[in-house]
This record gives C-alpha cells, sequence and structure tokens, in this order.
C-alpha cells in the first residue's frame, strides 16, 4: 500500500531518480533557469529550495558536505600548483563546474535570498507539449 507516500515516483528507480534529481539542481544552479516538464520541476522545487535554505544557514564545512552530497559531486582536489595560481590571480580555470556551482550557491545565490523566508523558486508553465509523450512542458527558475 502507498499510505502517506505522496511524492511523484516518476516511473524511474530510486538510483535514477536521485542522479537525474542532482543533475537537474546543477543545471538550475549555474543557469538559474532550466527547462523541463511539469511533474519533475514540481519534485526538484522541493530540493532546490532546501539547497538555498541549507546555504542560508551556514557557511561551514558540514553544510558544504551536506550540499555535495545531495548534488552527488565527486572531484578531486587541486594540486598545489593549482591551488597557488587560484590564490594568486584568482584564477578558476582549473575548477570544474561542479566547484562553480557550489561557490555560486554559497555566495550569490545566498545574498540574493538573505530576506525572504522561502519560495526561492518559480513554475510557469508553458502552452506547449512535448512531441514523444504530450507531456506539458515548464520553465522552473529562481527569483530574482
Amino acid at each position: 500500500m502507498r499510505h502517506l507516500k505522496r511524492r511523484s515516483k516518476l516511473s524511474i528507480t530510486g538510483s535514477h531518480k536521485r542522479c537525474m534529481i542532482a543533475n537537474m539542481l546543477k543545471s538550475l544552479i549555474a543557469n538559474e533557469r532550466i527547462e523541463t516538464t511539469v511533474v519533475k520541476a514540481k519534485e526538484l522545487k522541493r530540493h532546490a529550495d532546501k539547497m538555498i535554505t541549507i546555504a542560508k544557514k551556514e557557511d561551514t564545512i558540514s553544510a558544504k558536505r551536506l550540499i555535495k552530497a545531495k548534488l552527488m559531486i565527486r572531484y578531486n582536489t587541486l594540486t598545489s600548483k593549482e591551488k597557488r595560481k587560484v590564490k594568486k590571480d584568482n584564477d578558476t580555470s582549473s575548477y570544474n563546474g561542479d566547484r562553480k556551482v557550489i561557490k555560486k550557491l554559497f555566495t550569490s545565490l545566498k545574498d540574493r535570498f538573505n530576506d525572504r523566508n522561502g519560495g526561492y523558486t518559480r513554475i510557469i508553465k508553458k502552452d506547449d507539449f512535448r512531441k514523444g509523450d504530450g507531456t506539458q512542458k515548464c520553465i522552473i527558475e529562481y527569483l530574482q
């Protein structure tokens, strides 16, 4: 029985759902706006709002580790030469996209939503439907 299970299963396995949500979250944080289906957007909204809340509470290592776990980020540490280059020239070209996502979340997005208590994202439904299965498309974005 499915008592008290209100979230959509999206007709995929649990591991696939976690990976999909993590990838969509990374894209949403990096671009601040993505196009997806309505059902996926509603599921993503829960997770996206929680990311901002975690980032706003505290800027600690434990919060960053929690965000890394939710976004399923695995990256190698920088070499000492790359660290010196980043410190000296503020050159982040050696960073991969995941490092930039975490930095953006803990700096610009955190500061933008400092005065808000919730509702950091919005879903805008579009009039067109996906060609293959006829699912309604929408845009999910962070508020300004």
